[in-house]
């Protein structure tokens, strides 16, 4: 059996493809996991209620799910009405960053995460890339709102122009992460998925040496570096690629289910 006690797994570009399919080998490892007594937890950028219907299709319906880049801790339980609590919330003032951001990107659209319902919004979004209830406000009211998470799109800019700007800016007291596309996410300075997965490995007293973690993303390289077996997906940029202990296949390749089977070897 595999010395890994806990299981941390990004959902997007991870466990789940682009257009949102999770293979049903995935599934079948991770119950073997859960059956195997190792405490799997999803960690991801997510909002709650995105996230946890994701846990649900996987046969995560206890136990633990990291969200918002570790600025959200949840609490899975069946017998409650939403199938999950709020453990922990950790937030911050956007105001900041929002208004030295807006200088630079005007046009962008924002967003600030209302934890269990939605997003309040600058403007509308995409259909499908923000989960929950959007209610637009003025941008005024944004960088006024204690948050959890910030969400920076801009239809118009690069990833790499997106780096170049937050180079320029200087952004303090706030942890930021670029993805794939044009989009920024803020969370709380200090805070990421590794932050919140070191309390839960504390809480369920799993050793260090007995962890294990799976991203793709710039948001996963601290949950790589503190798993003692840190693997990239293959699609991972070179910064990612550089932080863990193993790379595996890309997701069009399903790289993960070969990291889940040898945790389960």
């Amino acid at each position: 059996m595999s010395r890994a006690r806990l299981v941390a797994l990004d959902v997007d570009g991870t466990l789940m493809s682009y257009d949102g399919v999770i293979s049903d080998g995935v599934r079948e490892a991770v119950a073997g996991l859960c059956e195997a007594g190792v405490h799997v937890v999803l960690a991801t950028g997510r909002s709650v209620i995105s996230v946890v219907p994701v846990a649900h299709d996987l046969g995560l319906t206890d136990g633990w799910v990291v969200c918002s880049n570790g600025a959200v801790t949840a609490r899975l339980d069946p017998d409650l009405d939403d199938g999950y609590e709020i453990a922990k919330i950790i937030t911050f003032d956007p105001g900041p960053a929002l208004r030295t951001i807006a200088l630079e990107l005007p046009d962008a659209l924002y967003a600030v995460e209302d934890v269990g319902f939605g997003f309040l919004v600058s403007g509308d979004f995409p259909v499908g890339e923000l989960q929950g209830e959007h209610k637009r406000v003025p941008f005024e009211e944004l960088t006024q709102t204690s948050a959890t998470r910030v969400v920076i799109r801009s239809p118009q800019s690069t990833p790499e122009e997106f780096h170049e700007l937050v180079e320029r800016v200087g952004l303090h007291e706030v942890t930021y992460a670029v993805g794939w596309s044009a989009w920024l996410d803020l969370t709380p300075g200090g805070v990421s998925k590794a932050s919140a997965l070191e309390e839960i490995r504390q809480r369920l007293g799993v050793e260090p040496f007995a962890t294990a973690a799976i991203g793709d993303g710039g948001n996963d390289r601290e949950m790589l570096q503190w798993a003692a077996r840190g693997v990239a997906m293959g699609h991972a940029s070179d910064a990612v690629r550089a932080v863990a202990d193993e790379v595996t296949g890309t997701i069009d390749d399903d790289g993960a289910l070969d990291v889940l089977r040898s945790l389960l070897a």
